[in-house]
């Protein structure tokens, strides 16, 4: 069966600083869940390597997991992170227990086991990593595509920032 490829799924470029774990193996694939999109990043432990790697729009549960299901064959992952959002002080709100509920499920279809990784405040730490959104060429504010574009670069930095934590986290730099 050949997948089309989703509207957005788009290669990104960053790479986050290595945090190498001894005796890993196999890749993590990162997950920032949204309501509108999927931001997706890539992780191998054995260099401490974390890159962006792309941003899905959410559809439905089988169209996205029919895409991880490719990304987690082509790239060899093994792990899946979820970056599960609490609320400020802590507690699982109804987003986070959907992003559970979610996790759980392509966890299994998958076939992967799943770590949860506390992402407050992820998205606000990618967009301070990433240079703020230009007027256009007229001095007019950004068109939708290009605001578009830049929400979803800001999801996979999102998601490369919720692996770069489960790396230091196993590596025994912070919790």
């Amino acid at each position: 069966m050949t997948l089309p490829p989703p509207d957005d799924l788009a290669p990104a470029s960053t790479d986050v600083a290595p945090t190498a774990i001894p005796g890993a193996a196999g890749r993590l694939l990162g997950i920032d869940l949204g309501s509108r999109r999927v931001g997706i990043a890539l992780a191998d432990p054995r260099t401490g390597s974390v890159r962006a790697l792309a941003t899905l729009r959410r559809q439905d549960a089988d169209h996205e997991g029919a895409v991880l299901e490719r990304l987690v064959q082509e790239h060899g992952v093994t792990e899946l992170v979820v970056g599960l959002p609490l609320s400020m002080d802590g507690h699982e709100g109804t987003q986070a227990s959907e992003t559970r509920s979610w996790a759980e499920s392509m966890a299994g279809r998958l076939g992967l086991p799943l770590s949860l990784r506390d992402e407050r405040l992820s998205s606000v730490a990618a967009e301070d990593r990433l240079p703020r959104l230009r007027r256009g060429t007229s001095g007019a504010p950004p068109g939708s595509g290009r605001r578009g574009r830049h929400r979803a670069r800001i999801d996979r930095e999102a998601a490369a920032g919720i692996l770069q934590a489960e790396l230091d986290a196993r590596s025994g730099l912070r919790a």
